[in-house]
């Protein structure tokens, strides 16, 4: 939100029709905590809490990891960059599919095979493991953490648009809401509860799109030309809404722009935390390879129907409404909701807006719950008992632990999502991507696929990229020399690229590579081999 003191039209119909909006929110959220009271009572040990006990079949997890990765950034974000930047803003839709086919063909398999319950399982497997264990555990962090900033920010802005919250203290609220509950569905539930809220969470997702896409198609005459042509009106911006250059400009920094947010886009979800822990969910590895195609089923779905948010808020509700409501876009698929049921203070558009809406929030309570469970995991199992206490610990210990790694990098998100409101879902989801891209998977591909890579290139690699992503980010245009950054009063924007991915991703490899040719350590060849056919065959996984 602006922080404007006038309500938009949908603001207002929020009100009129708020005892719906609040009634429908609270069902869900007793709905869902009740599901994670129930799995709470089910989890017995570690990998209860951390894989669900590995009881999830290829199907179930396929809809989870759907759940956990259409994020806000996906229903909202999504919308309303297309919404306001027409096929620029479409970008975001092709690169996060596409990004399935490197974590299907790479990354899923051989990770179930070789890991326990996270990422730094895998590279402990044949390198140091206390050193791998810190560096994975800080970037698993770090990156969970920009992930959950673009979740609180799509919080914020649902929640302020439904109630008609301008203030900033109210926006506060909303987001310390969030947290808490976030929070609790990890605390009680771990993986069993937080899984089931992404199942629910998902289905609830492809059926409120589906619904909105059947909808304004059927607005159309189910003439998808027609869409596009009255969105191009409507834009203002006429033809330039479906050619390429609007967002991203044909000038030189525009192109390394588009060529650096595509490149984090495609190879970040290989490098995800909170989607790399749920292949340890399911019993082997024909289901991880099953879950992920289910996964790419219906991602690919959701993704193709983010044309009809985006194109039909663009031609429905149009980006003055749109930026007027929220100035990055990310309440245009509430706002087409309302639109497409009847309009403001009609009874049919507030009962679509309050289900839309129900259901975008059930997406940020779902992907946040698995984000902070990712972290918390990562922080108990890999820094706390294989670092600080060097496998001396027990598991109710270690539970805890992560139980309170929970509540602290809960409080740490709300805190930075209070300060980035102003910035677009998707956007800052590309950014964690990048992060994600240049840290982490670099490490996993030369761990699983290169017999000379070393302790030394591993460490090179996780904190080589982690450090080059985040610098740039600070000294980017995200951060300042813009109306949009978030210190619009400021300029240190000495990197001109939105997005690091293009310098700090090539960088992560590089200096994996490097460093594992400038140590002294021999690579443990036996190790390796056992690796390799651990990875393939899946003997001895757990």
């Amino acid at each position: 939100m602006t922080g404007s003191p006038h309500l938009t039209l949908a603001a207002a119909a929020a009100t009129e029709h708020r005892t719906l909006i609040i009634t429908l929110f609270s069902v869900f959220v007793a709905a869902t905590l009740a599901i994670t009271v129930w799995a709470g009572r089910q989890t017995k040990d570690a990998t209860d809490f951390y894989a669900g006990g590995r009881s999830f079949t290829g199907f179930q997890n396929g809809l989870a990891i759907s759940g956990d990765y259409m994020s806000a950034a996906s229903f909202l974000g999504i919308a309303g960059a297309i919404s306001l930047f027409g096929y620029d803003g479409f970008l975001y839709s092709i690169g996060f599919l596409v990004a399935w086919l490197v974590a299907l063909l790479l990354v899923a398999e051989p990770l179930r095979n070789s890991g326990r319950f996270t990422m730094a399982d895998v590279l402990a497997y044949r390198l140091k493991q206390r050193p791998v264990r810190t560096a994975a555990g800080t970037s698993t962090i770090v990156v969970s953490i920009f992930y959950l900033l673009a979740q609180m920010v799509g919080a914020g802005a649902l929640v302020a648009l439904l109630l008609g919250a301008t203030g900033e203290g109210s926006r506060r609220w909303i987001i310390g809401l969030v947290g808490l509950v976030m929070v609790l569905y990890v605390t009680i539930g771990g993986m069993k509860g937080t899984t089931w809220v992404q199942i629910v969470k998902a289905v609830l997702l492809i059926a409120g799109t589906l619904l909105i896409t059947i909808l304004v198609l059927n607005k159309f005459s189910w003439n998808i030309s027609s869409l596009l042509g009255e969105a191009a009106k409507q834009s203002g911006k006429g033809e330039a809404f479906l050619e390429p250059g609007l967002q991203y400009g044909k000038d030189g920094t525009s192109k390394l722009n588009f060529i650096s947010l595509g490149l984090a886009l495609v190879l970040g979800t290989a490098g995800l935390p909170h989607i790399l822990i749920r292949f340890y969910t399911v019993p082997t590895a024909k289901a991880a390879r099953k879950s992920v195609n289910w996964a790419i089923g219906i991602i690919g779905a959701f993704y193709l129907m983010t044309i009809a948010l985006g194109f039909g808020a663009a031609a429905l509700v149009g980006p003055k409404a749109i930026t007027a409501s929220n100035e990055s876009g990310n309440t245009a698929a509430p706002l087409l909701a309302e639109k497409i049921g009847g309009g403001a203070g009609s009874t049919g558009g507030a009962i679509l807006l309050a289900v839309i809406s129900a259901v975008a929030f059930a997406t940020i309570l779902a992907v946040v719950a698995g984000l902070t469970l990712a972290s918390s995991a990562s922080f108990a199992h890999d820094l706390w008992a294989n670092v600080i206490r060097r496998g001396r610990t027990s598991e109710k210990e270690e539970i805890l632990t992560a139980k309170c790694a929970a509540v602290v990098i809960g409080a740490i998100s709300i805190v930075l999502g209070i300060f980035a409101h102003r910035l677009n879902a998707a956007a800052l989801v590309a950014l964690a991507f990048a992060v994600a891209a240049s840290a982490n998977l670099p490490t996993i591909l030369y761990s699983l696929f290169w017999k000379r890579f070393t302790t030394q290139g591993a460490l090179w690699s996780i904190y080589g990229g982690l450090i080059s992503s985040v610098t740039l980010v600070i000294f980017s245009p995200v951060l300042s020399g813009n109306p949009k950054a978030l210190f619009p009063g400021m300029s240190f924007d000495f990197f001109p690229l939105a997005n690091p991915g293009l310098v700090s991703i090539p960088l992560g490899f590089l200096l994996g590579w490097l460093g594992s040719l400038l140590t002294k350590e021999q690579p443990d060849a036996k190790k390796y081999a056992e690796l390799e056919v651990r990875s393939l065959t899946g003997y001895g996984a757990h």
